[in-house]
């Protein structure tokens, strides 16, 4: 990731002070909002710490500040999509400052000089988390997707920005259709295995690769690199429940994998995103009472074995895991719309589509 001067109009992060009123704008956009999920803050601060450029839009020089963002580049997303992108992300606003702040990321792209377009949000990759929701506002968001307000999108339509890869998450009953028993898998070549905290970091680098080589194909998406990937997943230890990290395996290569997770987003609501170790400790304490909910953040098969109902028997034992474990709810970050294989299995649950989800794209 890569950052650049000091657009106009915005006002760089440069100390700790500017840090904290840049995490504070969500308290005063959201106020008695109860449905958001703020951004872990230890993620934001490393990402600042980091040289990730952030910055603050005010309302008039020392005044109230009214949007923030971030704005940088990555060379392996500009290849993939073919433009020089200039990315922004960790986007909010109030109201009122909703079209300056948006004039501000399109201006500091063509101040540049070298951007083709502009296209977020992203935190710090579509691939990672970002985006905004379009429809289903009544439902809370959750851990690794978006929540916003209404006027998010009218903002950025009326801006000129245009819908990109446009999704759904899904929300799914678990005490719905029951799987059928859990039987040997059909190939006697294929392993099924569950997640070992003793092993989690082993376990990792396989979804890694399956991950890379399963969504290669899509538009939006670059190679996650093993620091990437140690930084998404830093806590999952405690966070891991190990049935719900499932993969197979063919004479021991890895193929098709599935990773939920409880789900914590009440408590995060509730610490304001601060999940610092006395809130790690609070939350070991208590969590027991985040497992009736799950959020399925990940899945994929590996180009060569896709088709062959791999996913099937991965979402059926994933199923009667979620039964086993006293689970109520699942549900599942964004599925492109272009997408129906994965989103037919959340209807074979008896599932429906969560939120209305997409990115957006201005050309310059």
């Amino acid at each position: 990731m890569s950052g650049r001067g000091e657009p106009t109009g915005l006002e760089r992060v440069v100390d700790r002070r500017g840090l904290r009123e840049f995490l504070a704008l969500t308290d005063r956009v959201y106020v008695g909002e109860p449905r958001f999920v703020p951004p872990l803050r230890q993620h934001v601060r490393r990402w600042w710490r980091d040289g990730v450029p952030m910055y603050l839009l005010r309302d008039r020089p020392g005044g109230e500040v009214v949007g923030r963002t971030t704005l940088h580049t990555d060379a392996g997303f500009d290849a993939k999509r073919g433009r020089r992108c200039q990315l922004f992300g960790l986007t909010e606003f109030t109201a009122s400052g909703a079209r300056p702040l948006l004039a501000a990321i399109t201006r500091a792209a063509r101040v540049a000089g070298d951007r083709d377009t502009v296209f977020g949000p992203v935190a710090l990759l579509p691939n990672e988390t970002g985006g905004v929701i379009t429809s289903g506002y009544a439902d809370r968001g959750f851990i690794d997707s978006a929540y916003n307000p209404a006027y998010y999108v009218t903002a950025y339509e009326s801006y000129g920005f245009q819908r990109r890869f446009e999704s759904d998450t899904w929300i799914c009953p678990v005490a719905g259709k029951e799987p059928p028993p859990a039987a040997a898998p059909p190939d006697g070549d294929l392993r099924l295995h569950r997640g070992d905290i003793r092993r989690l970091d082993d376990q990792l680098e396989l979804l890694r690769e399956m991950l890379n080589a399963s969504f290669e194909q899509l538009g939006y998406y670059t190679a996650i690199s093993a620091e990437d990937l140690r930084r998404q997943t830093d806590g999952l230890t405690y966070l891991l429940d190990e049935s719900l990290l499932l993969y197979l395996t063919r004479a021991g290569r890895p193929i098709a994998f599935v990773l939920c997770i409880p789900d914590i987003s009440e408590f995060v609501i509730r610490v304001r995103g601060d999940l610092g170790p006395l809130s790690q400790l609070r939350l070991l304490a208590t969590r027991r009472r985040y497992r009736r909910e799950a959020i399925l953040l990940i899945k994929g098969v590996v180009p060569a074995e896709q088709g062959r109902g791999h996913q099937r028997l991965l979402a059926d034992e994933l199923h009667r895991n979620l039964r086993a474990g006293g689970y109520t709810t699942l549900r599942s970050t964004y599925v492109g719309r272009d997408n129906p294989a994965s989103a037919a299995q959340f209807r074979a649950m008896g599932g429906r589509p969560l939120h209305g989800y997409t990115f957006y794209e201005k050309a310059l």
